[in-house]
């Protein structure tokens, strides 16, 4: 049986590195890419290889084509490429709208717009069936902060995400005649490090009352909605955006 190969982007951290050791755990050999941490990135490598899956990673800054395509080339070197979770991304530093930073603002629309529309152009010219590749999955990360808006937070953040949404419709009704299902999940507010490189470490305790289920996420609960959208049982499942987010 060939062996499914995976990239996860920013999957040195969060619900990225969840991703990639549940998926090696499931049989994949996962490629993961990092952009400045290589003691955790490397964690996460070992965590693959103990389940008897190759796992590489791969610097580079998903906001750079360049690097981009270099992350891709390293990745040829397992294999076919099958699967792919656009996972990189950020949300910049909390403000409200008219007091952002358009610098900050760019570097967000840079990495988790620009940035995933490569690497998802990227997958699709190794993956499409019409160009040689064996099909597949591409799961974008999207937010729950696309629906809500993030007002006096994140607006920034939010309209990027609303970008990868409707990159994600359009994107599987193109290459659904080629073999290639795009799906996204819509993680709510999750127990994550990310809040706190927002200059927002209590941003989790704080707004628990607003989830229906009074509880924030786990990165691996949203990893098993992943593993669950690029495997065989979603094989009818494509231009959907699933909501994690405990009824928020």
């Amino acid at each position: 049986m060939d062996k499914k190969i995976l990239l996860v982007t920013g999957g040195s951290r969060g619900i990225g590195a969840a991703t990639a050791r549940l998926a090696a755990r499931q049989g994949y050999d996962v490629a993961i890419n990092y952009v400045g941490n290589e003691k955790a990135a490397r964690k996460v490598v070992a965590d693959i290889e103990k389940n008897n899956a190759r796992g590489i990673a791969i610097k580079g800054d998903m906001a750079s084509e360049a690097d981009i395509k270099k992350m891709f080339e390293a990745v040829d070197k397992l294999g076919k490429l099958t699967h792919v979770v656009n996972n990189a991304g950020i949300i910049g530093t909390s403000s409200k709208f008219a007091d952002a930073d358009a610098d900050m603002m760019r570097r967000v629309v840079d990495v988790n717009v620009t940035g995933a529309m490569i690497v998802a152009r990227e997958a699709v010219r190794r993956m499409s069936t019409a160009r040689g590749g064996k099909g597949g999955a591409i799961v974008n990360l999207g937010s729950m902060a696309s629906f809500l808006g993030a007002p006096g937070e994140f607006v920034w953040y939010a309209a990027s995400k609303g970008a990868v949404d409707t990159l994600t419709i359009g994107l599987s009704k193109e290459v659904a005649g080629e073999g290639i299902r795009v799906n996204a999940v819509a993680p709510g507010l999750i127990d994550t490090d990310i809040h706190a490189s927002a200059g927002q470490p209590d941003r989790v305790a704080r707004m628990r009352a607003a989830i229906p289920m009074g509880r924030p996420g786990a990165a691996e609960e949203v990893a098993d909605a992943i593993l669950y959208l690029l495997s065989e049982q979603a094989s009818y499942v494509t231009g959907t955006i699933v909501r994690i987010s405990g009824g928020r």
